[in-house]
């Protein structure tokens, strides 16, 4: 089973059809609700979500999730009908295989009702129409020209006594993301240094600034301190959600003090020193992060989302 530990919980939705193919009498007999065996509408739409809810159980790879509404519709045509069913959750992994399930169990289930009537019905045309969440709709464009800088904030790694190790992950995560990496700097835990750092990657016209240390509680931990008196306007939202996400996994983070904000159009955030603590901030974070661009632009959030 694939991992979803690294993903975050969007609203999911998928929608997906069955085609029962049948002579025109049987599609007659179908909408009076009065088959052999009853309404096999109604019995087939509870099977539907019956199914769509089990889908967990009989595909191996499939998560158990939380379901929060199964939909399902029919569309008559002359000698056939569509199945369509509608999944939403709001989950870490997608709904398109439950909305498959849910549509072929309730065409299944027609069949079954109606084959004593005609068993040379035949169930075809089964696929996903569309889904949304997840990446397939969350994807941010990376901005052209886009530059941003790493800076480690550690005695001992300036000292060369402990080597880096969150700085060379930043980098490597945001690598991989297609966002190249101008500038590395490891500086130790002096608020005034810092500073000029951040000022002077301002005035090079730099993007994107994560910082990586000095955001605990020990009295070198100057990170946070620097980066306030730094900033134009704090976007508090983006440590939240690293808190948050990394309070799901240890009790500790919650010790974090960093913060996010923006001196002119450079967005600087803070993320913990704990190469752990650090990608966990970055898998909370990213794509989404990377929307605060063109929302400097004067775009609203319809402006986000695409490639």
């Amino acid at each position: 089973m694939i991992s979803t530990e690294n993903k975050k919980s969007t609203l999911r939705t998928a929608r997906a059809q069955a085609v029962l193919k049948g002579t025109p009498q049987l599609m007659e007999v179908l909408q009076s609700r009065k088959g052999p065996k009853g309404d096999a509408l109604e019995v087939a739409r509870t099977a539907g979500i019956l199914g769509g809810e089990k889908t967990w159980e009989w595909i191996p790879f499939c998560h158990p999730i939380a379901i929060e509404q199964i939909a399902i519709q029919y569309e008559f045509q002359n000698d056939s009908v569509t199945v369509i069913s509608e999944v939403r959750s709001v989950g870490k992994t997608g709904v398109e295989m439950e909305a498959l399930v849910a549509a072929q169990i309730a065409a299944t289930t027609l069949f079954d009702m109606l084959k004593l009537i005609d068993s040379s019905m035949t169930i075809e045309g089964v696929k996903v129409l569309e889904k949304s969440g997840g990446k397939t709709t969350f994807r941010e464009k990376i901005p052209e020209n886009f530059k941003a800088a790493v800076i480690v904030t550690s005695d001992g790694t300036f000292s060369g006594k402990r080597k880096d190790r969150s700085g060379i992950l930043i980098k490597n995560f945001l690598d991989e993301l297609g966002i190249p990496v101008k500038e590395y700097l490891i500086l130790p835990d002096d608020k005034v240094k810092i500073q000029s750092a951040l000022r002077t990657l301002f005035e090079k016209e730099y993007n994107l600034v994560l910082t990586t240390g000095g955001t605990g509680l020990s009295p070198r931990d100057v990170t946070v301190e620097a980066t306030k008196e730094v900033i134009d306007r704090e976007v508090p939202g983006i440590v939240e959600v690293a808190r948050h996400f990394g309070q799901q996994r240890t009790p500790y983070a919650m010790l974090s003090r960093g913060i996010a904000g923006l001196k002119g159009k450079m967005l600087i955030v803070n993320l913990p020193g704990s190469s752990k603590g650090a990608l966990e901030s970055l898998h909370a974070i990213f794509p989404a992060v990377l929307h605060s661009y063109p929302m400097m632009e004067g775009g609203g959030h319809e402006e986000g989302g695409k490639k």
